[in-house]
């Protein structure tokens, strides 16, 4: 029998050696998810019979043309998938059951991938923990009294569980890269665009959101390089669209310039997390890479927030409904200049005019410079995630939400910094685990490279996992 621990690779091996069969992955994950699913509660959402009889019709192996053929997948709740609800958490679309797939699961599909079930996430996929009313709570299956992450909260733990073998996740503040920090896994958020995300949307949603990405999530750096190929590439109505990819070149990590930004005055990091950080980049230079602990692109990472925060949540809150937004339009008319409370910035970031906006957009498009100037003297950096592990379930109001960071109760929202320092400037960005901390939790350490860099950054966590960054099965749910 296979162990539903196994990468994706492994278990295609097992497939075109002939040693496992479709349906036996199938009945194994199936069968995972029924005995250990009700506590962690990643699952929203099967399709049991249709996957057994999917399995069933598998009578060839994987190949170049098909590889992933007889692969049980799970994707996160907001991706369409035919006879599904699609619901991203919220009661008013429990009855929005989606009559196709998204694209990139017709691409997975057609690459012979077996869809199982869909994740949990948090309502609106606006939270860094998984939970809304409709779905329940996602608990983290390393410590069921901490949350996964999110958006992709479901996606990870599912990974983690063992109750799939690749998942798909999406990511706008982290939520690919914060979950597999929290999880233990290997997450990618890819550079803007290169996987298209129609049908990552609720109805009526069609043009590519801002700032927001699909990507894998995976319990190998491999398995990531091999989800990226298949689902990677132009939508149907830009054919002429090409993307160049570039990996590690031959001489490996012995030429790699690697910068390390392991925390910063807009949000201090934990001596823990700092502390992985830099043992990732001891191991790399131990692999031959050189090591510059100093180098910054030429901004600060309180002017790159500046342009993220407001970006963010104009694109965030768009879609409130109409009543809400012109109270929130009156609130910002109606507040003094020199009010900066949270509800009124809120507010102001949500109703901003055109004009402010493309000034923040041609901001951004400054830090993507200041970026690329970078990475002509370094070839990745790395970064926490966020300023610590796993979080305890905290679901009051944002606004009464603390993270305790070395004794020091930083707002919930600012622990996004780490992923909007990148995720605003549309970079690619590849999370690798690097073991438990002392309380048990996993931290994971964030790769990042330059635009279309997302060979070069999985290759490095790829080359990270050979030297021991590996994914670790949780105690309480084994093989």
């Amino acid at each position: 029998m296979a162990n539903p621990f196994a990468t994706a690779v492994e278990l295609l091996e097992l497939l075109r050696d002939g040693e496992v069969s479709a349906l036996e992955l199938t009945d194994m994950y199936l069968d995972r998810i029924e005995k250990y699913n009700g506590e962690i509660n990643a699952i929203v959402w099967q399709d049991a019979e249709r996957a057994r009889d999917a399995a069933r019709a598998i009578s060839s192996k994987p190949d170049n043309q098909r590889p992933l053929l007889g692969l049980p997948i799970t994707v996160k709740e907001a991706y369409n998938v035919a006879g599904s609800p699609t619901t991203w958490g919220k009661p008013e679309f429990a009855a929005n059951v989606a009559n196709e797939d998204a694209l990139a699961v017709q691409r997975l599909k057609a690459a012979g991938a077996i869809v199982i079930g869909k994740t949990n996430v948090p309502l609106d996929l606006a939270d860094l923990q998984s939970y809304n009313e409709l779905y329940g709570v996602c608990n983290n299956p390393y410590d069921l009294a901490h949350t996964p992450g999110g958006s992709s909260g479901g996606s990870a733990a599912a990974l983690a569980a063992g109750f799939s073998a690749l998942e798909m996740g999406s990511d706008i503040g982290g939520s690919i890269r914060t979950p597999a920090h929290f999880s233990g896994v290997f997450g990618h958020k890819p550079t803007w665009a290169l996987l298209p995300s129609r049908g990552h949307a609720l109805p009526g949603m069609l043009v590519e959101p801002d700032i927001a990405v699909i990507g894998p999530l995976a319990r190998s750096a491999f398995d990531l390089e091999l989800q990226l190929d298949i689902v990677a590439g132009a939508d149907a109505f830009e054919p002429g669209i090409r993307y160049e990819l570039p990996g590690l070149d031959d001489s490996g990590f012995a030429s790699l310039r690697v910068a390390v930004w392991a925390t910063d005055p807009a949000c201090p990091v934990s001596k823990e997390v700092q502390g992985r950080v830099n043992l990732v980049a001891e191991a790399l230079e131990n692999a031959g890479a050189t090591i510059d602990y100093e180098a910054r692109p030429n901004f600060t990472g309180e002017q790159s927030h500046s342009i993220y925060n407001p970006l963010l949540w104009s694109l965030m809150l768009a879609g409130v409904p109409e009543q809400q937004f012109e109270d929130m339009q009156a609130q910002a008319a109606n507040s003094a200049p020199d009010d900066h409370s949270d509800d009124v910035e809120m507010a102001r970031m949500a109703t901003m005019d055109h004009r402010t906006w493309l000034g923040l957009h041609n901001a951004r498009d400054g830090l993507r410079w200041a970026w690329h100037e970078f990475f002509q003297d370094y070839d990745v950096l790395l970064a926490p995630q966020t300023p610590t592990p796993a979080i305890k379930h905290d679901h009051r109001p944002i606004s009464e939400r603390t993270v305790d960071v070395d004794g020091f109760a930083m707002p919930y929202f600012q622990q996004i910094f780490w992923a909007g320092l990148t995720g605003i400037s549309r970079l690619p960005s590849t999370v690798v685990p690097t073991g438990l901390s002392d309380s048990g939790l996993p931290i994971g350490v964030q790769i990042v490279g330059n635009a279309y860099g997302d060979r070069l950054t999985i290759q490095v966590a790829q080359g990270l996992e050979q030297v021991g960054f590996r994914f670790e099965a949780p105690a309480a749910y084994p093989a």
